[in-house]
């Protein structure tokens, strides 16, 4: 049966060879995995199991789970959920579309009261609840819960609906963005390469055929060999980019802008971040919280010859950006708008290149907000937008 196991990793084009898809029977047989009932082994044991053996790098994780997903038709994927609030509470079982009347009647708590609310009602309530306007719940008015509508609340599992959440309270893990992407256009890296400085430098790579035919010439004849080093794109970039949440909706253009950046530049660092900027970047989204690198490290070990790029859409709450403790993940210390500061301070060549189209910026209040701090230089992701983009940073 896991032959075709076997051909849907192959086509999801996972560099899985035939000697590891041996070892992973040969560990089956073995009994590496051991069963769950008579019936057979554990489908979670078998999913770690076979990520060991048959993934060789971390940045396939992503599409093994996708082709996993798709071969265990029906099979719910593994989740870490480690709340206190039991999940069924917050199982989407009602679906409410409210008028524009009845979202209008809804008015936002403050940030004080709706963090103190939220811990009485994690005292009061008992039970599941859906629908209504107090309880943590489903598809109603309440700001707790999920699948309802509130201009300011706090997501509590499940999906999110329209975007307004101050903080989410499960923890979620976001995939990085594969560089291995194959272009589907070569505007970008037209594009990009307008930001150029070239420079020779490194070990003798080249021939330099002006310089061989001079020498020749002016030893009568006898041919002089002449090396010189690679000509290449000497610019510094700084790449930090958000991921997750309403960045998904933008996944297969930051990863062509991502995977053009890496054939261009040959000094790129990159880091991630979701929907603002704090104390810490990451490397790694199935090690975030492992792995963290502190933004402070970051702004000293870089110099100002790096061109500072951040990628997002920043659409988020006002808290998010200007509020202490308004990230939706963890409570911290300072505001995201004191660390883009510090960072735009630190590299006066910077900007921000921006997914959503250009036309919802002025209806969103945390973009206008980003705007201002980075100075304007937001820009949309387009061609003509990475255009004007690297024409600031060429300056």
């Amino acid at each position: 049966m896991l032959i075709d196991f076997f051909y849907t990793l192959r086509a999801a084009k996972l560099p899985v060879s035939v000697k590891e898809f041996l070892a992973l029977l040969e560990a089956l047989q073995a009994g590496v995995v051991g069963p769950k009932s008579q019936d057979g082994w554990s489908l979670d044991d078998f999913y770690y199991l076979a990520r060991t053996i048959l993934v060789k790098d971390e940045k396939h994780f992503d599409k093994f789970d996708r082709a996993f997903a798709a071969y265990f038709k029906g099979v719910e994927m593994l989740t870490d959920l480690t709340q206190e609030i039991p999940q069924d509470w917050l199982r989407k079982l009602l679906e409410r579309e409210l008028s524009p009347e009845e979202k209008a009647a809804i008015e936002a708590m403050g940030w004080d009261e709706l963090m103190e609310t939220l811990k009485k009602r994690l005292e009061e309530q008992k039970e599941r609840h859906q629908g209504g306007n107090k309880w943590i719940g489903t598809g109603g008015t309440s700001p707790f819960g999920h699948g309802g509508y509130n201009p300011a609340g706090i997501r509590i599992g499940g999906p999110g609906k329209n975007r307004s959440a101050v903080k989410v309270w499960e923890q979620r893990a976001y995939r990085d963005y594969d560089d291995t992407q194959e272009l589907g256009t070569r505007n970008i890296k037209v594009a990009l390469r307008r930001l150029r400085k070239f420079a020779r430098q490194g070990g003798e790579l080249e021939l330099d055929m002006p310089g061989t035919i001079r020498n020749t010439a002016a030893n009568a004849g006898w041919l002089d060999i002449q090396m010189i080093p690679e000509r290449h794109n000497n610019v510094k970039v700084l790449l930090l980019m958000d991921v997750g949440g309403t960045m998904d909706d933008h996944i297969q253009r930051v990863e062509e802008l991502f995977s053009a950046a890496k054939a261009e530049f040959k000094h790129l660092e990159f880091y991630y971040f979701h929907n603002c900027v704090y104390d810490f970047v990451w490397k790694n989204n199935h090690r975030r919280f492992a792995e963290k690198f502190d933004t402070w490290d970051i702004i000293r070990k870089y110099n100002q010859d790096y061109k500072l790029i951040f990628v997002g859409d920043a659409t988020m709450s006002p808290y998010e950006i200007l509020q202490p403790g308004g990230s939706v993940e963890y409570m911290n210390e300072e505001p995201g708008a004191v660390w883009l500061q510090r960072l735009t301070d630190a590299f006066v060549q910077h900007a921000w290149i921006n997914p959503e189209p250009e036309g919802v910026w002025q209806y969103r209040q945390s973009i206008d907000i980003i705007h201002q701090l980075v100075g304007g230089r937001m820009y949309p992701l387009t061609v003509q937008g990475l255009e004007a983009c690297m024409r600031q940073l060429s300056k």
